[in-house]
């Protein structure tokens, strides 16, 4: 799951910046002011307790609940030649993902809460969910590395088509086509697919994590290029924290690198703790999402 072979480093090696590799250490680095340009990265584990199913879990990712369509592969929901001879499928998964149906989890809340405090330098995120845009995070600080439902244009004369209307479209699973004079072509939301290039903001954007002075990395498997690159791009001393059930790519093997392997939720909870902020994200969460949302959470 884009764990590479590299060795965790020793723990008779002291941190170089932290004063140790917890998250206590990691809080008063915050709390002393040595953060102020964090970047955070995000991957679909960060999603999942808003009920939006990853992409590779065995029985529950998305691709297993991709079988009921008939595809010739998982992945051909996601191909722009496939796209074009049949966007049935993805417009039936897409009324499934589309915004709106699902409320950001805490640790979307998290990120908005640094971005609120003026900490936060900038979000990259493989995910299309626009969860980050919902919790309040500002879309000049997202780079959706994979684009996002957040958009939409036609696919042969590039031409935007309306917001309103895609939202119809979808909630009919009905495959909307452009409306120029002349084309006609078919409308897909800003998502990447197989085949296509990521966005301008991605390369525009790639030297900000060597700016960092903290390194956010949350439930991502860290399996897909060139977004994986992005945590090595940190510069050495510079702490990087990572919130995912398992250890991925290099995370550990700095002094400076932090383990939060559980949760992404639980994981920022307990960060929150030791910040002395955990009342204002959940107060900030409820505000969201509502009570009834976070219960169920």
């Amino acid at each position: 799951m884009g764990q590479d072979n590299s060795s965790l480093v020793d723990d008779d090696i002291p941190p170089e910046t932290l004063s140790d590799r917890t998250l206590a250490a990691v809080a008063k680095y915050i709390k002393d002011g040595k953060a102020q340009n964090i970047v955070a990265m995000t991957g679909a584990g960060i999603s999942t307790a808003a009920g939006i199913p990853d992409f590779r879990s065995p029985g529950t990712g998305l691709y297993n609940n991709l079988a009921r369509l008939n595809l010739p592969h998982p992945e051909a929901v996601f191909e722009i030649d496939f796209f074009r001879e049949n966007p049935a499928p993805f417009y039936v998964l897409a009324r499934e993902l589309y915004p709106g149906n699902f409320s950001p989890t805490i640790a979307h809340a998290f990120i908005a809460l640094l971005a609120k405090r003026n900490l936060l330098r900038m979000l990259f995120t493989q995910n299309i969910d626009c969860l980050e845009r919902a919790a309040g995070v500002p879309g000049d600080i997202i780079v959706e590395a994979h684009g996002s439902f957040a958009s939409q244009r036609c696919i042969d004369c590039k031409t935007p088509f309306p917001d309103r209307e895609m939202r119809e479209h979808v909630e009919l699973g009905d495959p909307p086509s452009c409306a120029q004079p002349g084309c006609e072509g078919l409308v897909k939301p800003d998502i990447v697919f197989f085949g296509e290039q990521l966005p301008s903001t991605f390369f525009d954007n790639r030297h900000v994590p060597a700016e960092a002075d903290l390194v956010l990395v949350l439930g991502t498997s860290l399996s897909v290029q060139p977004f994986a690159l992005l945590p090595g791009l940190a510069r050495e001393g510079v702490p990087r924290v990572l919130f995912n059930l398992q250890r991925v790519g290099d995370l550990g093997t700095r002094p400076d690198d932090v383990l939060c392997l559980d949760s992404c939720d639980a994981g920022v909870r307990r960060l929150a703790e030791h910040l002395g902020w955990i009342d204002d994200l959940e107060d900030m969460w409820v505000a969201i999402v509502g009570e009834e949302e976070a219960a169920r959470q």
